[in-house]
């Protein structure tokens, strides 16, 4: 059975409504089966950058390792519900240490590819998937090469990313592409990988399709699109560990406009 980790992380985002993070993770959790969850605990202070250029760098780190330690503890596949995107970066970690072949696939209307230095926020949720191809304060060593990521669905990129994907091994596809589920799953193959991770930013799809989203950004992907793709992929190579984050709805009686779209999407996860 596939496990459920829920880690409503707020302290990545930059958003001044991140802690609508919180409410979006545990809204998920509440519909999620009980026997196959698991909640790491995230603590309520913010944190302090330590000289990082990130910001809440210490309580960061306290959940990184938290949920590296729970992942640690069995051998199936997990799905790592946020909070904030940077949830995925020690999930990442762990497939990859597993699988050295492994692939990631990044669905994310942003391009999550700053810097500390780069970063007009400081804040790690835009930093999470270049801290996955780069070695920096928040993981020591890259997990996977940019020649194995796949960026899929970003349509807000920043001056900084646009250039490193110009130069960049880097895969894209665009959000409009998942219209044929075969594009996902030959971009993958291309790759030489022979498992694969995935992460979903609810901000990668359409914003007609999902509306408790920090930052909405039009032209989205159809979530019954993300979820055909995923599952052409998943008849390719195994999916040997996944991640869902963004969700940030109004209010917990807001949270149920979206969470027939979100269950779907988790289903093709799991």
């Amino acid at each position: 059975m596939t496990r459920f980790l829920v880690v409503p992380q707020w302290q990545g985002s930059p958003s001044s409504r991140a802690m609508r993070l919180i409410d979006g993770a545990e809204a998920i959790a509440d519909d999620l089966p009980r026997s196959a969850l698991t909640r790491v605990d995230v603590p309520a202070e913010a944190g302090e950058a330590v000289g990082t250029g990130i910001r809440r760098f210490s309580t960061l780190t306290r959940v990184r390792d938290a949920l590296a330690e729970v992942l640690a503890s069995g051998e199936e596949p997990a799905v790592v519900i946020g909070g904030d995107c940077a949830v995925a970066v020690p999930a990442i970690a762990a497939a990859a240490e597993r699988h050295p072949s492994v692939a990631v696939v990044w669905f994310d209307a942003h391009g999550d590819l700053h810097t500390p230095d780069s970063s007009p926020s400081g804040a790690l949720a835009g930093m999470a998937l270049r801290a996955t191809i780069e070695a920096g304060p928040f993981v020591a060593d890259p997990l996977v090469p940019a020649s194995r990521t796949v960026l899929v669905g970003a349509r807000a990129l920043d001056d900084a990313e646009a250039a490193l994907l110009d130069g960049s091994e880097m895969t894209t596809v665009a959000a409009d592409a998942l219209a044929d589920p075969a594009s996902l799953a030959e971009a993958v193959a291309a790759t030489g990988a022979d498992a694969v991770y995935v992460h979903i930013d609810l901000d990668v799809l359409d914003p007609a399709a999902v509306v408790g989203v920090l930052e909405p950004v039009p032209f989205g992907a159809d979530p019954a699109h993300v979820s055909a793709s995923i599952a052409r992929l998943r008849e390719r190579m195994p999916l040997v560990g996944a991640s869902l984050s963004g969700f940030a709805p109004a209010s917990r009686d807001a949270a149920v406009e979206d969470l027939g779209t979100i269950l779907r999407l988790l289903g093709a996860l799991a």
